[in-house]
């Protein structure tokens, strides 16, 4: 099976948007799969950008979360330079990546979100400290945050929030992806959204 293909059919766990809907009082049968409009995020393509390290998930690249051209909102003296990371997770190598000193931000534009997009997983380099959070109109959800270790090497599988998002909003909605440098002068590079609930 190759790396890259494009999503034929979605996995059917919703156990993640349960368990979020139950914690914050939202009605059950908001969270329930026949109830989710998920057709309407399934056109993007996947791969497996992460199977070298043990992770065989279907990723999709957040919206130019490759950084090879401007397409983010930078804040804080967050800016795209030149350099990649060095596997190719997208394909093929890439000449850009963003970097992200302490008290700087950088937000994708929206992508589709649903009960079935509950991880971001990211190539991260340089030092210090980038926190993760999915922004839904007014509200930001904070996610995670993904510490380097000098030389690129992927984030941790990062939960998002978004099927809460995603439930109380009727099913799907639009979300954004927001890094923020916590501390040093972190790198992130090929950011993915994993599009299907894991487990």
């Amino acid at each position: 099976m190759s790396r890259y293909g494009r999503r034929s059919r979605g996995r059917s766990s919703i156990l993640p948007a349960l368990v979020l809907a139950a914690a914050f009082a939202l009605p059950a049968s908001a969270a329930r799969a026949d109830v989710i409009d998920i057709a309407t995020c399934d056109t993007s393509v996947l791969g497996q950008p992460f199977a070298p390290w043990a992770d065989r998930a279907f990723y999709e690249l957040s919206p130019g979360g490759h950084f090879e051209q401007p397409g983010w909102a930078l804040d804080g003296g967050a800016q795209r330079v030149p350099g990649s990371e060095p596997y190719a997770a997208t394909g093929k190598l890439g000449n850009w990546s963003l970097t992200l000193p302490a008290g700087s931000s950088a937000q994708s534009p929206p992508t589709c979100v649903d009960a079935r997009y509950p991880t971001v997983r990211f190539f991260i380099a340089g030092t210090g400290t980038v926190a993760v959070s999915v922004v839904y109109g007014n509200i930001t959800i904070p996610a995670g945050l993904a510490i380097t270790g000098s030389a690129w090497f992927p984030s941790p599988v990062i939960v998002t929030g978004s099927p809460l998002v995603a439930t109380a909003s009727g099913g799907t909605a639009k979300v954004s992806l927001r890094l923020t440098g916590v501390s040093g002068n972190p790198r992130v590079d090929d950011v993915f959204i994993d599009p299907w609930n894991r487990g």
